[in-house]
């Protein structure tokens, strides 16, 4: 049971993740060159319309380190155990993919290459670190609240 909820946990991650970079990238309409809301089935059109437009690369950068946040947030919660290890793995993810889109489409600038590395792994880290913590002061709340029955008692 806990193979089937962690593999969901991970793909309902990516999707969000996928939800937000989506969002980044229709941030400015100048930017959207595809009728579909999901710009990934006109990848290559896109990117080649942006080769030169350094701020949509900054843009899909923040959006990027924003998915990895939030996708790893939302896997960390779903997942019951190494919530931290889930949330990451949802950056490995991430990075892989940005990895073989700069492979196989050339359109990226430099500055982009180099930053997608200090994007994906810190920002995933940090969504499981912040389910973490949220989960870390349940637990001293609860401790209390069980506390203060017992001592009333």
């Amino acid at each position: 049971m806990n193979f089937l909820r962690n593999t969901i946990a991970v793909f309902v991650g990516l999707g969000v993740a996928a939800l937000i970079i989506s969002l980044g990238v229709r941030l400015n309409a100048a930017w959207i060159t595809y009728d579909e809301y999901a710009p990934f089935g006109h990848w290559e059109q896109l990117l080649q319309a942006m080769q030169y437009k350094p701020y949509f690369f900054v843009a899909l950068l923040v959006s990027s380190g924003i998915a990895a946040t939030v996708g790893g947030v939302v896997t960390a919660i779903i997942v019951k155990y190494a919530k931290v290890a889930y949330a990451i793995l949802i950056g490995f993810i991430l990075l892989f993919m940005a990895m073989l889109d700069i492979i196989i489409f050339p359109y990226h600038p430099t500055f982009y290459k180099i930053c997608i590395f200090l994007t994906f792994f810190p920002f995933s880290w940090i969504g499981g670190k912040i389910t973490e913590v949220i989960y870390e002061r349940k637990k001293k709340r609860l401790r209390r609240s069980q506390n203060k029955k017992n001592a009333a008692l």
